[in-house]
């Protein structure tokens, strides 16, 4: 019965992801005839041309397609078996890791998390990061989870899970006084200083598009990327910020902030991210399922 070489179809999924020999080579320090031949002799097993070359670059042929997606699921499992192993997953403390996009809330974030802060039985660690770099951690299953404000779509290289695990409504907040009683946004947008979320950002689109909608111009006093300084801009300068309610939900019930208006059709919505596994932590499934519980349907 035929073996397959797991070290030829290692390298194999070296080049196929970095497409070009060269540079794979200089990554896994050997030579570049070394390299050309451990793809040669699977080639020869499988009786089948994984590659063409295309000027300088490699490009897969249609069943080097097939063999990279095979070889996804293998070594994928390879690293989850590793980091089950490694982590301590099948003792009796599950160390959970999650990764958090830089600028998603805090609130958010703790609000998700408290299911399992405090259990003795789960070990936290929580990282931030981009969503690129963080994905890149899930894929080698460095991470368990991620949460973000952004969807992700899966093919074949990128075997992520992505659901929505709750959608947050965009409000006006500022300063308590008598703007707020009666505030009109079309009016009483510029009679305080504006702060809004970077133009990167998804609700920064939405607002954007609102006020196009009906003729506001709009002169922000800042722009902030980054949900934890626009709350402490909110809450210091005196000024309106355009904010999801969970950012500012202690400054609100203080009552050190007070809300305007809420923003129609502007919303956040939020998504747990994971990586296809043969085995789900428990912790994991419980904050997933907590979450779809606790929210409401998508409008």
């Amino acid at each position: 019965m035929r073996q397959l070489n797991f070290h030829h179809l290692y390298y194999f999924w070296m080049v196929a992801k970095e497409g070009h020999l060269t540079r794979t080579a200089e990554k896994l320090h050997v030579s570049q005839s070394a390299l050309s031949s451990q793809i040669r002799q699977l080639q020869e097993q499988l009786g089948q041309e994984l590659f063409t070359r295309e000027g300088r670059s490699l490009q897969l042929t249609e069943v080097g397609h097939l063999v990279l997606e095979y070889a996804e699921r293998i070594f994928s499992l390879g690293s989850e078996l590793l980091a089950l192993t490694e982590r301590g997953e099948l003792q009796q403390v599950q160390h959970l890791r999650v990764g958090s996009v830089a600028t998603l809330s805090r609130n958010f974030q703790e609000n998700f998390l408290r299911p399992v802060i405090g259990q003795a039985a789960v070990q936290l660690v929580i990282r931030s990061a981009s969503l690129e770099e963080l994905l890149e951690q899930l894929r080698v299953h460095r991470l368990d989870l991620i949460l973000s404000n952004r969807a992700v779509a899966a093919d074949n290289s990128t075997p992520w899970r992505c659901r929505q695990i709750a959608e947050q409504s965009v409000c006006i907040v500022g300063p308590p006084g008598t703007l707020a009683a009666d505030f009109d946004l079309a009016r009483d947008l510029g009679k305080l200083p504006l702060l809004l979320p970077g133009t990167r950002s998804d609700i920064r689109s939405q607002f954007d598009l609102l006020c196009e909608k009906r003729g506001i111009d709009v002169d922000p006093w800042a722009e902030v990327d980054d949900m934890a300084m626009l709350r402490l801009l909110a809450r210091d300068s005196g000024g309106l910020a355009v904010v999801p309610e969970v950012v500012v939900q202690d400054e609100l019930q203080s009552g050190r902030l007070t809300r305007y208006c809420v923003l129609e059709d502007v919303v956040e919505r939020f998504f747990a991210i994971t990586a296809r596994r043969q085995f789900e932590l428990p912790a994991v499934r419980q904050l997933l399922e907590d979450a779809t519980a606790t929210s409401p349907p998508p409008a």
